[in-house]
């Protein structure tokens, strides 16, 4: 007989008959209305949006299965009596109507909550400011050149709790969690990772300190069992060792440590007991930026009790990263390079992808205000643009930043302003000249042009595709 996940079962059996609200109809919460409505569950929808911004596939599953539905900008006013509550990652369970369902004795979870409750096998967990889809990506890789038959999920990949019945106590699942998924939860990944902790999100958090509480969710919840992957670079995460039940491995590219990984002298090494193991030379990496170096000690550390250092050297020597982030979208007739670093959603990840070239660029950046600082991005644009082309809400923030260091160091920039991504990316192929580097790297979140930073960068693919020979 083959294996049987009890506690799925239980909970499969629990939802019968059952009041079940589900908030948000995006990527995530989309399969559980055939879940739930396999196993007869009383299922409510919920959604913020007007009904003719809704997928029209999903609204007429809703419909066709006699389900009951709030949509709209009250849609939460009828939140009332129910016994499950699957919320969106964007509804924060500091709602005040999620709040009362909970005091009244409602559960409130999530798709991602429930699956790392169900989930028969390991389950390794990657957030972080910056770096966690790479990390993801690069860990998910890993493991699989190693035999191991691994979900990828979470913020990337899809959604995992419908598939939980097909897993096997064997398999592993990866997961990218979001500080918006990570919120509340009462359960954490046998092995947790966290790559760095910096402003990000302050458009929806509270303020920087439920931001970074949220972000401990990830390993706060671990035994003296589990493994928790910590940035020591970073003032925040460091500190996040203190509160560890189980073992800590560092990694870093600035400290020289006893224990954990390290970037030193172009090596990346594992240290233990104060011996230094050589495992990859940078020059054999494809990777490009030396942030990326970082995220790399990350992921193996992340497998390091799982696969061998052969098997993980081989997959990060050739990994060459994921759409969106550094990703080399043209070589042009009149060798300029134009990179898609649309991912970049926050001042700390387009420095590091000024930082990841020998020279400077032409950048173009700009896009939704996150209520992000952007005073540290003047000098890094200063010291690594050649030419700075900015668009989109937070336009003035940065040409404040920018301006403001240009007088500091007595120097002059050409600045140019664009009123759409293809106007953007005209002026870029108006000012370059052979040899030079065009970066796409907002530093900015993508809602006031585009539905996400995928989007946004999908579309600047294609019009320098369209308009770049």
């Amino acid at each position: 007989m083959g294996f049987v996940n009890e506690k799925l079962n239980e909970f499969n059996q629990y939802l019968n008959g059952k009041k079940v609200a589900i908030i948000g109809l995006g990527t995530s919460n989309v399969p559980l209305i055939e879940y739930m409505r396999k196993y007869k569950a009383n299922v409510t929808v919920f959604d913020n949006r007007n009904i003719d911004d809704i997928d029209k596939t999903t609204m007429d599953k809703v419909v066709e299965h006699g389900m009951a539905f709030s949509i709209g900008h009250d849609y939460l006013s009828k939140l009332k009596g129910f016994d499950l509550i699957f919320r969106s990652p964007s509804c924060l369970p500091n709602r005040k109507e999620l709040v009362e369902e909970a005091k009244r004795g409602a559960i409130v979870t999530t798709e991602i909550e429930m699956l790392l409750e169900l989930a028969p096998c390991k389950v390794i967990g990657i957030t972080g400011s910056d770096g966690k889809t790479t990390t993801t990506t690069l860990t998910y890789e890993i493991l699989k050149a190693k035999g191991y038959n691994v979900w990828l999920g979470g913020n990337i990949g899809t959604p995992l709790f419908t598939k939980v019945s097909e897993m096997l106590p064997e398999d592993i699942v990866v997961l990218e969690m979001s500080s918006f998924q990570l919120m509340n939860m009462k359960i954490s990944p046998s092995i947790s990772v966290v790559t760095n902790v910096t402003p990000n999100h302050l458009d929806y958090h509270t303020d920087l300190e439920e931001y970074t509480e949220a972000k401990k969710e990830i390993f706060k919840h671990q035994d003296e069992k589990g493994i928790l992957v910590l940035n020591y670079d970073n003032p925040v995460t460091r500190q996040f060792a203190k509160e560890a039940k189980g073992e800590v491995i560092f990694f870093s590219d600035q400290e020289r440590l006893d224990n954990g990984y390290i970037v030193d002298e172009g090596t990346i090494k594992f240290c233990e007991n104060n011996l230094r193991k050589h495992i990859l030379n940078v020059k054999d990496i494809a990777l490009i930026g030396k942030h990326n170096y970082q995220n790399i000690c990350a992921a193996l550390a992340a497998t390091r009790t799982l696969v061998d250092e052969m098997t993980a050297k081989k997959v990060v020597s050739e990994f060459v990263g994921v759409h969106h982030r550094l990703e080399l979208v043209k070589d042009s007739s009149k060798n300029v390079k134009w990179y898609n670093d649309s991912a970049s959603s926050s001042p700390t990840r387009t420095i590091s992808g000024i930082r990841a070239f020998d020279k400077k660029v032409v950048l173009i950046a700009g896009g939704y205000d996150k209520n992000l600082d952007y005073t540290p991005i003047g000098k890094p644009i200063v010291d690594g643009v050649k030419t700075l082309i900015l668009m989109g809400a937070t336009k003035l923030k940065i040409y404040k930043a920018v301006i403001d260091e240009l007088e500091k160091q007595n120097k002059k920039m050409d600045i140019y302003e664009a009123f759409s991504l293809e106007e953007a990316i005209e002026i870029a192929d108006d000012v370059t000249k052979p040899g030079d580097i065009v970066l796409f790297s907002p530093a900015s979140a993508s809602f006031d042009m585009f539905k996400n930073a995928y989007d946004r960068g999908d579309k600047f693919r294609a019009a320098v595709q369209r308009k770049i020979d």
